[in-house]
């Protein structure tokens, strides 16, 4: 009792407290609840949209839900382009055990310098960065093993191409994000894509789902498309056409093998090729996808077009006689010259022979007008109507411009440029009975309509002159197949540099058809720059196209149509260009 009393008796305890301090203290306090009332109504009425941004930005991610890529197949279902899941490594940086043993080896594994891995560990996101995409499995169970905090991986699809580089230019290659860059991959990249799908989820800090918010949007997968290749004619057509480029110490060679009953592309083949799943160091000479985008002066294999149009016209008969000695011919100031002094030539021996001189006296008889006709009917100065990215159009003057030196020296494929892929088309018509087939890259069922461009009549005959080319007393023996007859015609001509002619750079071509009474391919063959002390056509390229006809053929079923025996290769009549 004594201590209470002492308490109530303290002078501290007994002043009395002034009102205002009081009054003070409580409206601190109210003060306060109302800046923290306007605060929670700031927050979750006026900027709630920004908050809500704020929170998700650190908890809630949108996860892509790709598509499955469609898968690329040659005519008989062959696979030439498919996905499979692999896992791409990333990390959360601020997670992220930074033991300098652990990054060393987990850059090592990842393919990259220590500097550059911490460098993107440093990145302003740190919530998220990728390390690697699309590594192997095995890669991944490696870096599973260094159990370091704040690594992990996502499944991810990516192409893989089993054809490797000879079907390369055909299918082309798709990037990290599978979007298609080159050939069909780009080419038919909305229908092989599909459409991907998302799933909104908020994550915890170690990256683990830990609920779904919103509506899920399933994918949409994309369609397999089915090509013309035959994988294995284009097998066949690039390793004979590698081989050839590499005997011949090359620059480069092209090859295309169409179905003349359908216009099917059945092999285009290019070399030097790539890989398309492994592209690194890849240089522009690897990737071009030269018989659609090189253009090059065709030489002699023009010179059917022209006697074609001749025939045609009623200018000229097959034995029609053609004097062409003395071997040369001026026209204006210039003047033209066959590698020989042949004398008379029948029509059809102006093929066999491939004279200049005749050629150019057969076509110096028609307007300007009508070589051009032929030429654009054929598909020459147009554009290949292939949905393949580069494809050129090559070129072909307007006939108003043409002098008569002009329109001579374009009769044996000077002054005129085309594709590899419109040469091929072009000979199409001596197989189809005059009209010229449609091209495809995509499978076709039966035989389609052409636009017809010469008399059946016309075309036949051209191609008897075609077989003479390949046989005794012609440019090109060495086209000769076992088994099958063929036809075609060569072509070598002077590389154009600068503003003239280069004097040993030259392109050997050869263009025909096979069998020929009744043909089913036309190929179109030429190799650029040979060095190895052969360069006409009839040396380098005939020979690529005689193996590629025969293995065609051999895979499509066709019966041979001669006696198998043994090839008798005569030395062949130098060709004129």
């Amino acid at each position: 009792m004594s201590r209470s009393i002492a308490y109530t008796s303290s002078p501290l305890l007994a002043s009395p407290t002034p009102v205002w301090r009081s009054k003070f203290i409580v409206a601190a306090i109210a003060l306060a609840f109302a800046g923290l009332a306007g605060r929670a109504v700031y927050i979750q009425v006026i900027e709630n949209d920004f908050f809500q941004r704020q929170g998700e930005v650190r908890y809630a991610r949108t996860l892509e839900l790709p598509a499955n890529r469609g898968r690329i197949l040659d005519r008989n279902g062959v696979i030439l382009a498919s996905s499979i899941p692999v896992p791409s490594i990333w990390a959360i940086p601020e997670d992220v055990d930074r033991d300098p043993a652990n990054l060393k080896k987990l850059a090592t594994l990842l393919g990259m310098s220590l500097v550059e891995l911490n460098k993107k560990l440093e990145d302003e996101d740190k919530s998220f960065v990728w390390l690697r995409r699309q590594v192997d499995e095995s890669v991944w169970r490696d870096i599973e093993a260094l159990k370091i905090r704040g690594v992990y991986q996502r499944k991810e699809y990516k192409r893989q191409y089993p054809e490797g580089e000879a079907a390369a230019h055909v299918v082309g290659f798709t990037n990290v994000e599978d979007k298609g860059q080159e050939g069909v991959e780009l080419a038919f990249n909305k229908d092989l894509g599909g459409r991907h799908g998302s799933r909104r989820v908020i994550k915890d800090r170690m990256g683990r789902v830990v609920e779904d918010v919103g509506e899920q949007i399933a994918p949409v997968d994309g369609r397999d498309l089915q090509l013309s290749i035959d994988s294995k004619v284009q097998f066949f057509a690039y390793q004979t056409l590698k081989d050839a480029v590499q005997l011949h110490k090359a620059k480069a060679g092209s090859v295309v093998v169409l179905d003349v009953q359908t216009g099917e592309v059945l092999a285009l083949a290019n070399y030097p090729s790539y890989v398309p799943d492994k592209r690194q160091n890849l240089s522009g000479a690897q990737l071009r996808n030269r018989a659609l985008t090189d253009t090059f002066e065709p030489g002699s294999t023009m010179k059917p077009f022209v006697i074609g149009l001749a025939l045609n016209t009623g200018r000229v008969t097959p034995e029609t006689p053609i004097q062409t000695a003395p071997g040369r011919m001026t026209i204006g100031s210039a003047t033209i010259s066959d590698s020989h002094a042949h004398g008379v030539l029948s029509v059809t021996e102006v093929i066999q022979k491939s004279s200049n001189i005749g050629t150019a006296k057969i076509a110096l008889q028609m307007p300007a007008r009508e070589m051009w006709e032929l030429y654009s009917n054929v598909g020459f100065g147009q554009k290949p109507q292939v949905p393949f990215p580069g494809a050129v159009s090559g070129r072909l003057r307007p006939y108003k411009s043409w002098r008569p030196i002009e329109q001579a020296t374009m009769s044996y494929g000077y002054g005129v440029s085309v594709s590899l892929m419109q040469l091929a088309r072009a000979y199409t018509v001596f197989g189809r009975d005059g009209d010229v087939a449609p091209l495809s890259m995509l499978k076709v069922t039966g035989p389609v309509k052409g636009v017809q461009v010469l008399q059946g009549k016309v075309a036949q005959d051209v191609r008897h002159m075609l077989h003479l080319v390949t046989g005794p007393g012609g440019t090109a023996p060495k086209a000769q197949t076992m088994g099958y007859s063929v036809g075609g015609k060569t072509g070598t001509a002077h590389k154009v540099e600068g503003r003239g002619y280069a004097d040993k750079k030259y392109r050997g071509v050869f263009a025909g058809l096979a069998p020929i009474d009744n043909p089913r391919i036309a190929v179109a063959v030429m190799i650029d720059e040979p060095s190895n002390g052969k360069y006409f056509g009839g040396d380098t390229a005939a020979p690529v196209f005689s193996q590629t006809v025969q293995q065609t053929l051999r895979v499509l079923g066709i019966a041979p149509d001669m006696t198998v025996k043994p090839q008798v290769v005569t030395d062949a009549v130098e060709e004129s260009f």
